[in-house]
């Protein structure tokens, strides 16, 4: 039987004697949360969120700086370029889905057993790849890193081309995407772009994306979707 004047710890003591610090992944999971909400943390902000030393924070920070997640200030972070790009890549994924679907649906109806299809980067590109016919004789050749991600075991064959990783587009692109473009022939190309315009035709992110979409077209022998 207790004495009536032993000390028992509070709730609130009791809960953090009961919680465990945090792993160096779940930290650096954490920081990117706040500074994709915030844009700038403060060392401060961010040892009070994560209840571990300055020293600790610091060492998050110069790790997540290596790897383009954020840029460190004086007493503390703004958010790095890299991850600014990555936002930007789901903020379009988001825009129309339920048309993105459709346009990949159909596209892929168009897909043909016995096929080897180019299809690039692009989140409606994306949705094509989603709605191949499963345990099919199809072939995909695609720069397209987010798709691929996502498609687990597709039940097609697929190949990555290779090349440099472009954050804006999730993509793959340079010189070694080109050149191992350029060892194989498809008789379809499924193209995602931006926009179509009359003067321009067909518009795409970026330059190195634009390269690799020429390549896919003059390697293809048959129709361009």
């Amino acid at each position: 039987m207790r004495h009536q004047n032993e000390h028992f710890p509070s709730f609130s003591h009791r809960e953090h004697l009961m919680s465990k610090p945090l792993i160096p992944a779940q930290r650096r999971e954490k920081i990117q949360e706040y500074l994709a909400i915030h844009q700038i943390a403060r060392t401060a902000d961010l040892c009070a969120l994560l209840d571990t030393s300055e020293a600790t924070v610091r060492r998050d920070l110069e790790w997540l700086e290596q790897k383009g997640f954020l840029e460190r200030t004086h007493g503390g972070a703004i958010l790095g370029h890299r991850m600014i790009l990555e936002q930007e890549y789901q903020q379009r994924a988001q825009h129309h889905p339920e048309e993105k679907k459709a346009i990949g649906e159909l596209a892929a109806s168009l897909i043909e057993e016995g096929d080897i299809v180019f299809i690039n980067s692009g989140t409606t590109a994306t949705q094509v790849l989603q709605h191949i016919r499963k345990n099919s004789n199809i072939t995909v050749i695609t720069n397209n890193v987010s798709a691929v991600m996502e498609l687990g075991e597709p039940g097609f064959h697929y190949f990555l081309t290779g090349g440099e990783f472009q954050a804006r587009s999730n993509s793959l692109a340079g010189r070694f995407a080109i050149d191992n473009l350029g060892l194989v022939y498809a008789n379809k190309t499924i193209l995602g772009v931006d926009g179509i315009s009359l003067k321009h035709g067909c518009t795409v992110p970026t330059n190195a994306e634009a390269e690799v979409v020429r390549k896919m077209i003059e390697r293809t022998k048959g129709s361009i979707i």
